[in-house]
């Protein structure tokens, strides 16, 4: 009987022997080491050795004997049970073949002095593609010395019948019989000194398998997997990595504030310590580890042929990086997308309670019950909203009954967000304070639809599921495109049966990435000291306050543009009205009162004014960052509102100065056109242009004399007006004319069916349309034809 072998000496044909964890750590080590992979050496239990010590201790029969006919509801015998069976196995003693076998391969580690190793659980029916298994059994760090490895073997042992893992077994359908433990010892690396994280091979949120996920924190990974910690958050695109490209999509810096380290204490060896605000403020790696860490994920994705779930830490000594675990992902990898299941609030919702990081795309509701610790579990009923500070494995028996999950604490990647997704939950994680601000007993209304922000709402809100069959859409001679502008919807709307973006508006990004008017932290000095503060905090990870708000607007662009790539994006300049600039940081400084901004100081006019057009050169400096610097060149540009041909003719002498220059790099120069002068003088504006992309909003306002923010006429307002077609016809006409695109990203095709229709009809080249309404607009078309 084989009772320890190295890793070097297995693969993931030996599962069956020594689980999940240790079978992936042996494969990477034999096959991906030569590749440039960094895996810490150790060693394995074998499932035999395990069942070998309950067989010598005479422990099968009882811990049988109190396993049978258990329930996952019922949480009081599951807890009797387990402690009954925990203290069996720590009770029990190990075989002098056995302590011998761990001695040899222990002495084989080489270990240096004061180096210490990480005893980890790998049962042999962890980390299949069909259950996650995630954190159900133990993990001990920074252990030393052979008493204590053989001490944590048995504490891991023990951990097969927590509380959380039987009632797993049992919601899963696995025999408690058919699962062994196998125990891996691995060297530790030291990455308290340095940082550590989780690396995912697709969003975990929408399933997009084009990005690799990264997150990070300081010191060792535990508080990330268990969510007692807010990580950075970082996105890479993995047809632009493999091209040689460094495309960090996006980075979201974390809270950071505590981090595990090691202890001298003889109670605990590890202990959980605060980081300084200083390092709370930056992001904890840096640009060439996150490629790197990219790189890696794709090397393992690639070898084991499936979308994986990555553990590493970062040496603090060495300064390298290693992988420290790979598993199967076992939530998004395994959902179809035969059809599009999308959740929506039916009315305006009001103010949240609290605001977090959104886990899933559904909405959740019902009396929300505050638990702080496990032990209270009973009281949650089924289909209660739970709220906590955080959650780990303990919680698992009761996560199921959940309506919906709220945490103080917790990223993206934490334990509650990886259960939630794996029920089908809505969670809402990393809120801070949700148990300060909402009572237990209260009713309440989980929403996860509003992109990465997770809302909170008071009461039960009416809300609506629309699933919609997005297979055998007909062939139209049109092309189908979609409006966006929130980058955090990209991942999720690119599942849309779509021929790219018709219409991505800087301005979402830029209220509510940046927040931070563009002279603002341009001229940051001339500003009043509550506000410089402010911008100083903001933009502290980046190199100044103009580096910050590139960035950000590009990262935002970059995440439109990878989830559609390599579809075309067409990306409108900013179009805030002056009321609206003057909302965000510092902007009441630089923005004048108009008593109707709607058609004052915007677009064409405000890029080549002396107060804004150093504004405008940040915006053509983070399109210039995505195109060139991150590789996605399916990025093309679009203004708004040109009023002139001489004002045509300037813009694209000041773009071309910014290093945008139409068909440089394939890059496409785009006009909307939604003044009535861009429709009657066509021709002319064109001559500067690619082609049109109408805003039929805008168009129709200016055509029919209307103020659209007006309630009092807004019965007047309809795009399927005559005179609005009339004009509509001139424009597709010309431009087929003159062989150039047009397009219309207006809401009119979107409300109107009909006058979908009617533009499909008189030969527009595409259609770009609200999310919500491109599947059901499409059948009509196909019907129509």
């Amino acid at each position: 009987m084989v009772l320890v072998r190295d890793f070097s000496e297995i693969n993931l044909n030996d599962l069956p022997q020594v689980g999940g964890k240790n079978a992936s750590l042996g494969e990477m080590i034999t096959h991906l080491t030569a590749k440039g992979l960094q895996v810490p050496q150790g060693f394995s239990t074998c499932a035999d050795a395990y069942r070998d010590f309950l067989k010598q201790n005479k422990l099968e029969y009882q811990i049988d004997r109190l396993l049978s006919h258990l329930t996952e509801e019922d949480v009081v015998q599951l807890k009797t049970s387990s402690e009954q069976i925990k203290k069996l196995i720590q009770e029990g003693e190990f075989s002098t073949t056995f302590k011998d076998a761990i001695q040899q391969a222990y002495n084989r580690l080489k270990l240096e002095a004061r180096q210490t190793v990480a005893v980890r659980s790998s049962a042999t029916a962890e980390d299949l593609p069909q259950a996650s298994f995630a954190g159900l059994q133990e993990t001990f760090l920074n252990i030393a010395g052979l008493d204590n490895v053989l001490a944590a073997i048995k504490r891991v042992y023990a951990s097969l019948f927590t509380e959380r893992a039987i009632a797993y077994r049992i919601h899963h359908g696995f025999k408690h019989q058919q699962v062994a433990m196998s125990v891996g010892v691995q060297q530790m690396v030291r990455s308290d000194l340095a940082t550590s994280g989780v690396v995912f091979t697709l969003d975990t949120e929408s399933g997009f398998d084009q990005v690799v996920f990264i997150t990070a924190s300081y010191g060792l990974g535990e508080p990330v997997v268990q969510g007692a910690v807010n990580p950075d958050e970082f996105y890479v695109h993995k047809p632009r990595l493999r091209a040689g490209k460094k495309s960090i999509l996006s980075r979201q810096r974390g809270s950071k504030e505590i981090k595990m380290v090691y202890s001298e204490s003889e109670d605990s060896c590890v202990q959980t310590v605060s980081v300084s605000p200083t390092e709370q403020q930056q992001f904890c790696l840096q640009d060439n580890d996150i490629i790197l860490l990219a790189q890696y994920a794709l090397l393992v994705e690639e070898h084991y042929g499936k979308a994986m779930d990555i553990e590493w830490a970062q040496d603090g000594i060495d300064k390298k990086i290693y992988l420290i675990q790979a598993r199967p992902e076992t939530v998004k990898a395994r959902e179809t997308r035969q059809f599009i299941e999308q959740y929506s609030l039916a009315t305006s919702p009001p103010k949240p309670l609290a605001i977090g990081r959104s886990i899933g795309q559904k909405i959740g509701q019902g009396i929300v019950r505050c638990i702080q610790d496990p032990k209270q579990m009973a009281s949650l009923e089924k289909n209660e909203v739970l709220l906590t500070d955080m959650t780990d494995p303990d919680w698992e028996p009761i996560m199921k009954r959940a309506a919906a999950i709220i945490t103080n604490r917790g990223g993206r990647t934490c334990h509650a967000a990886i259960i939630a997704r794996e029920l089908g939950i809505p969670a809402v994680v990393g809120c801070g304070n949700a148990t300060d601000v909402i009572a237990s007993g209260t009713e309440a209304t989980v929403s996860c639809t509003e992109g990465e922000t997770g809302n909170v709402y008071p009461g039960l809100l009416k809300y609506q599921v629309e699933k919609t069959a997005i297979k055998d859409l007909p062939k139209l001679p049109i092309k189908m495109m979609i409006n966006l502008a929130n980058p955090e919807q990209a991942f999720t709307y690119q599942f849309l049966p779509n021929d790219g973006i018709g219409l991505a508006r800087l301005e979402f990004i830029i209220s509510n990435n940046i927040g931070i008017h563009p002279n603002a932290v341009l001229q940051t000095s001339t500003l009043p000291k509550t506000i410089t503060e402010v911008i100083k905090e903001k933009t502290c990870a980046y190199k100044n306050p103009v580096d910050f708000y590139v960035e950000k607007l590009a990262e935002g662009i970059a995440t439109i543009a990878a989830a559609f790539y390599p579809k075309p994006i067409i990306v409108r300049f900013s179009d805030f009205k002056s009321n609206e600039y003057a909302n965000l940081l510092g902007g009441k400084y630089f923005e004048p009162k108009e008593e109707n901004p709607m058609l004052g100081y915007r677009g064409g006019c405000r890029y080549i004014s002396a107060e804004f057009k150093e504004c405008f050169s940040l915006e053509c400096e983070a399109i210039k960052r995505v195109r060139q610097y991150k590789g996605l060149d399916n990025v093309q540009i679009m203004f708004p509102f040109v009023r002139t041909v001489e004002e045509a003719k300037q813009i694209i002498e000041l773009t071309k100065n910014n290093g945008l220059e139409r068909d440089k790099g394939r890059l496409k120069v785009y006009m909307m056109c939604e003044i009535p002068s861009n429709a009657l003088l066509a021709e002319e504006f064109l001559e500067y242009f690619d082609g049109y992309s109408i805003g039929s909003n805008d168009l129709t306002q200016l055509t029919l004399g209307l103020d659209r923010d007006s309630e009092r006429v807004a019965y007047l307002f309809d795009e399927r007006n005559e005179s609005v077609k009339e004009l509509l016809r001139q424009i597709i006409r010309t431009c087929k004319r003159l062989n150039k695109y047009v397009g219309i990203c207006g809401q009119g095709p979107s409300d109107h069916l009909d006058f979908a229709a009617w533009l499909m009809d008189e030969g527009i080249d595409s259609l770009s349309l609200s999310p919500d309404s491109i599947v059901q607009t499409w059948l009509a078309l196909g019907k129509s034809k």
